[in-house]
């Protein structure tokens, strides 16, 4: 048990971040977060004899997943419609990128941008949010995000090329009411 314990724990912690990252952001709450990502953990320790080595990251992503789809599910906030309207999620143009370091004034620029961004990313449904952040945040690769959610590495294509058309249409947004 103690050899067990020891190599779960040179394994798996690494990506301690990691998972509360995602889990923060596929439940939007950072305690129901910690207590998924822990339920999570322990459910990988039960399970890391069927562990065969490997990369331990998407394997250990993959459960916290599916620990925060379960959560969500059992809560019924699960919004999980993967809904695509051609005209809506087509065309959009690119958000302006965020303003350079410097004075207050940026800095504040700055943190305003970011917290429309995270605003963004959270107005995603949990299967777009999923993959931007494992493919943005997390930079797995897409084999690596497929492993995770159990899915083709077509469908994490498809699902990041929509999740991005959002949130250049979000984060677009505000730029085109200026303008009118």
């Amino acid at each position: 048990m103690i050899d067990k314990t020891r190599s779960f724990e040179a394994m798996m912690l690494a990506y301690l971040d990691s998972a509360y990252n995602l889990a923060r952001w596929l439940l939007r709450d950072e305690q129901n977060a910690q207590d998924v990502v822990q339920e999570a953990y322990l459910r990988a320790f039960q399970y890391f004899d069927s562990f065969h080595g490997g990369d331990a990251r998407p394997w250990i992503l993959g459960i916290v997943r599916n620990a925060c789809f379960s959560w969500l599910a059992r809560n019924r906030q699960a919004d999980q419609a993967l809904v695509f309207d051609e005209e809506r999620d087509i065309g959009i143009s690119d958000a302006k990128s965020p303003v350079a370091a410097g004075s207050p004034e940026q800095s504040l620029m700055r943190k305003l941008e970011k917290a429309r961004i995270d605003q963004a990313i959270g107005s995603l449904s949990p299967a777009f949010r999923e993959v931007i952040i494992l493919r943005e945040m997390e930079d797995l690769s897409y084999e690596q995000i497929a492993q995770v959610a159990g899915i083709p590495v077509g469908t994490v294509m498809s699902r990041l090329a929509r999740a991005r058309a959002l949130l250049r249409r979000a984060l677009a947004e505000p730029d085109e009411e200026k303008q009118k």
